[in-house]
């Protein structure tokens, strides 16, 4: 049983490094995707006739102050992680009274310890708030931040989800 065991303790990692590096049938190789620290998400919510799309990565505290720490007080940030947030909008909205245009965002946010900027820039392709300008932006509102029972992970939700246009 012993050399048994040695022979499956030298050949595994020569059939997984085989694994890995063969071809499939289509030529490419085998890849395992493994999962970020910030997963990938999407929500997708219909609001009167509007399909809203939010394309985030979702951050995790793990312990960190967040508002004012990782994330500074007047700086602008990409709504979430990794890649560049995008909201997307099938038709015209009203966002706190004003007009925005149906189309895809950059969604980037500037906090603050009392009120928020949200900022929907032309440039949704941008990784990040990194190249973030405030020209490109399509509209700009201020909110106040709302107190909320803490979670690990950003998530995105619609509170107010509406089936008519009243």
């Amino acid at each position: 049983m012993r050399k048994y065991s040695q022979f499956v303790l030298a050949i595994a990692p020569l059939f997984f490094a085989a694994l890995f590096a063969a071809p499939s049938a289509q030529g490419q190789s085998f890849v395992i995707d493994l999962p970020r620290d910030s997963q990938h998400a999407k929500i997708i919510q219909r609001i009167g006739v509007t399909d809203i799309t939010i394309n985030y990565h979702r951050p995790l505290v793990k312990g960190r102050k967040v508002w004012g720490g990782l994330v500074p007080y007047g700086q602008p940030w990409r709504a979430g992680a990794n890649e560049n947030t995008t909201i997307e909008f099938t038709e015209p909205v009203s966002v706190e009274g004003k007009p925005l245009a149906r189309g895809i965002y950059g969604l980037h946010m500037i906090p603050g310890e009392n009120e928020w900027v949200v900022a929907f820039s032309k440039m949704s392709t941008a990784w990040g708030s990194f190249t973030y300008d405030q020209a490109e932006d399509a509209l700009r509102v201020t909110v106040k931040p709302q107190p909320t029972e803490m979670h690990e992970a950003l998530a995105y939700d619609f509170d107010d989800v509406k089936t008519n246009l009243t």
